[in-house]
């Protein structure tokens, strides 16, 4: 693997895809539009250059990621070449949050057919959630 040199420069949302941070081009694409996507902190558009060095934040429904650039790739790879190509910037508190929600909506889901929750199953769950926010 080389490095690039520092005057080469791809689109975001190319990048976005090559990594693996979204499953098409068109989703990558459709999140900097969103504006779920910033470099160094501004909002970007999906042909903004992407340079070696930058910090890039990823606003997905449940969780915020940082990455920094570490070089660029010229097509999409596997992910474990992809891994290579960024360095993880995001706090653990992010993931352990990603954890609770996973867990909570694992005890939320109810069996088909089983009913209404009642009264005490309600309260019984807003105080377990309570407990893990804590």
């Amino acid at each position: 693997m080389t490095l690039p040199v520092e005057n080469e420069s791809m689109r975001i949302d190319k990048w976005l895809w090559c990594i693996r941070a979204y499953r098409t081009r068109s989703k990558s694409v459709a999140a900097c539009k969103a504006s779920h996507v910033r470099m160094n902190g501004h909002i970007i558009k999906p042909a903004s250059p992407v340079r070696v060095g930058s910090e890039i934040t990823i606003e997905y429904p449940r969780l915020k990621r940082t990455l920094k650039v570490v070089a660029l790739l010229p097509k999409r790879v596997g992910a474990p070449l992809a891994i290579q190509h960024y360095e993880d910037l995001t706090p653990e508190s992010e993931y352990d949050k990603l954890k609770k929600q996973t867990l909570a909506q694992s005890i939320v889901e109810r069996d088909r057919g089983s009913g209404r929750p009642t009264k005490k199953d309600r309260r019984d769950l807003e105080k377990w959630l309570e407990d893990w926010n804590s």
